[in-house]
């Protein structure tokens, strides 16, 4: 199988290498991903300035592209340019840090894998809850298990998952939960503090989640020790609201202008 591999902590990350390492005993791999880190950039394109793509040699001699642009911008540039045939899987991560609930909008993680999606290929977002030094053969050893059933997955028609690790031990590992997105802000408001020079500056607070919130939703089937994967679509239609709202447009048809 042939598979990119791209994120959006930059080409050096240590999640990316995890992946790395594990999958090439057994699959073409092609990493492609952003010279820097580009967290929380969302689904963000490169437009008003060129897109350069430098050669940079990875662990283990794997050559890769270092891009000096989004993670959108990686798996566009990939697609059109870089890679001699289509993947037949793109993986974004490991990424260090969940991408559930509302935050999921924001991440450049979660914005590569929808972006292969929209090209018609079947992708995955895979991310650990927690920063700093990560123990990835876990999650490392999952995705492996995963990929043999892709083709069985229905991740066509720019469908693609976003997969979440619990930051636990594997013996303390709950289980997996097929799991909706929250509605929920994971960041919420902000602390202000004053510099040296007594100007302000903020700090993104976390917000505490609800007790009692649905099992099913990734942000606490996370907490609560489970892997959480939630398959997501790109298609932003909201179909139930369609008939209604035609018929309220409807009623209000365009005068025309005089001349």
């Amino acid at each position: 199988m042939k598979i990119l591999l791209t994120n959006d902590d930059g080409i050096f990350s240590e999640g990316l290498a995890a992946l790395y390492e594990a999958l090439a005993a057994c699959h073409r791999i092609e990493v492609v991903a952003p010279d820097r880190e580009r967290s929380a950039v969302g689904h963000g394109i490169t437009l008003h300035e060129p897109l350069r793509a430098m050669s940079v040699e990875l662990s283990g001699g794997l050559k890769g592209f270092a891009v000096n642009g989004t993670p959108a911008d990686c798996v566009k540039l990939s697609l059109r340019e870089l890679l001699d045939d289509a993947p037949d899987v793109v993986i974004s991560g490991i990424n260090p840090g969940a991408n559930v609930g509302i935050n999921a909008h924001y991440s450049g993680t979660v914005a590569a894998a929808r972006e292969a999606a929209l090209n018609g290929i079947r992708a995955m977002a895979v991310s650990v809850d927690g920063h700093g030094k990560n123990d990835y053969r876990d999650v490392v050893r999952f995705v492996l298990q995963l990929l043999e059933h892709t083709e069985s997955l229905d991740l066509g028609n720019g469908k693609f998952l976003n997969i979440n690790f619990p930051l636990v031990p594997a013996d303390r590992l709950r289980g997996v939960r097929i799991t909706r997105q929250a509605n929920v802000q994971l960041l919420d408001g902000f602390e202000r503090r004053i510099d040296p020079r007594n100007r302000p500056y903020y700090w993104p607070k976390a917000a505490r989640l609800n007790g009692n919130a649905d099992i099913d939703l990734d942000v606490v089937a996370l907490e609560q020790g489970f892997i959480s994967i939630t398959p997501m679509i790109c298609d932003m239609t909201d179909y139930s609201g369609l008939e209604r709202i035609a018929r309220l447009c409807c009623r209000y048809p365009l005068e025309k202008s005089e001349t």
